[in-house]
């Protein structure tokens, strides 16, 4: 079997939260190198997204290696390092703990990792977000294996006509789901219409069982308990061979759909598909970016990356990503380009309550509640 882990850390940005140092991102890729000459990983490849490394890494040691997992924390101390001494902003402030304890869960980073037995083909792509959360996937992997609008083959293709499984997370209960579509298409999308709590871990084929999507989950202000940063969250989707193909796969990206991010976490704004070299929030701390980056693994080698954005035919979603990007923050601090109170949570809101809570009284006409 072989496991494909994206591992990614905000662990200092270039300039404010715009981009991460080069010099961070060669020491990712020759700590990448040394780790495939020492025999730990099959193959690897460092990427960034704004503010985000990425480490994409093939491997024989399954999904929550204690050894690859703490491959990635060393090296994202060895990161935050270089950002301290170079003064980049926020050093380190994926790493919500001192010391590694097994595996990531809860520690900051984030991560999405796949197990499978490769294909005679096995086409693959990586998406890395930057300036959004780890619900930013729902809409785009319901449209890749549940609407057949998006993707013929689940109309066309004999493998793929059964449909596929989604396994669902609540991030504020800590319970998972798991809906079969089309035949409970209805009820899922009651859940993942609401990214910021319902967040699609999975896909699964229903006819062959392959797993076919996995995403990373963590949410940064649930871990540490207020603001720390957003959650930019990393995707895998395998493709073709009863599965969606890779034009089937990056069509829902030819829509700026609205995600939460933006600016300091707390805004509503269009997530922009884009070339690594685009891959770089400014305005506004945004529009929030999508990049995709498409291997074809073969014995555990990761052949590319394809910067499969990088392609005119996602042009008009770009402007149209600006255009919305207009329209939005001339509504300033108002919803719905600030988020919704209940997801304010861990910015100053809470505070400003608690700090305000004697200001309060009844309105005229109604009684004051009775004091306890």
């Amino acid at each position: 079997m072989t496991t494909l882990s994206i591992i990614k850390a905000d662990t200092g940005g270039f300039v404010g939260h715009s981009a991460v140092h080069p010099e961070m991102l060669a020491v990712a890729e020759e700590a990448l190198r040394e780790a495939v000459s020492d025999g730990l990983i099959l193959d690897g490849h460092a990427d960034s997204c704004g503010d985000d490394i990425s480490l994409i890494m093939t491997h024989e040691h399954g999904a929550d290696s204690e050894r690859i997992h703490g491959f990635a924390w060393q090296l994202f101390q060895r990161t935050t390092g270089i950002a301290q001494r170079l003064g980049l902003y926020g050093a380190g402030q994926d790493l919500l703990s001192d010391a590694f304890s097994g595996n990531l869960r809860g520690m900051g980073p984030g991560y999405a990792e796949l197990e499978f037995t490769e294909r005679p083909s096995e086409p693959v792509i990586c998406f890395l977000a930057d300036k959004t959360e780890p619900g930013a996937w729902n809409l785009p992997l319901y449209k890749m294996f549940a609407d057949p609008f998006s993707s013929a083959g689940l109309v066309i293709d004999a493998k793929m006509h059964a449909g596929f499984s989604f396994e669902v997370y609540d991030l504020y209960e800590e319970k998972r789901i798991v809906f079969d579509t089309p035949a409970q298409s209805y009820d899922l999308l009651m859940y993942i219409g609401a990214p910021a709590r319902y967040v699609v871990h999975s896909v699964s084929s229903i006819s062959t069982g392959v797993l076919a999507a996995a995403t990373s989950t963590q949410r940064l202000s649930l871990i540490a308990g207020k603001y720390v940063g957003k959650d930019d969250p990393v995707m895998i989707v395998r493709a073709q061979s009863g599965l969606p193909a890779v034009g089937e796969v990056l069509e829902p990206f030819a829509f700026p759909y609205t995600v939460a991010g933006c600016m300091r976490g707390s805004h509503h704004a269009p997530i922009m598909p884009v070339s690594r070299a685009q891959a770089h929030p400014a305005r506004f701390d945004g529009p929030p970016r999508v990049v995709a980056l498409g291997f074809q693994i073969k014995n555990g080698k990761l052949i590319g990356p394809r910067d499969l954005f990088d392609d005119p035919s996602f042009d008009r979603a770009r402007a149209q990503a600006n255009e919305v990007m207009d329209y939005l923050r001339r509504q300033g601090p108002f919803e719905p380009h600030r988020l919704a109170l209940e997801d304010l949570e861990y910015t100053t809101m809470h505070a400003l309550e608690q700090r305000l809570a004697d200001r309060w009284e009844a309105m005229p006409g109604v009684a004051a509640p009775a004091a306890h």
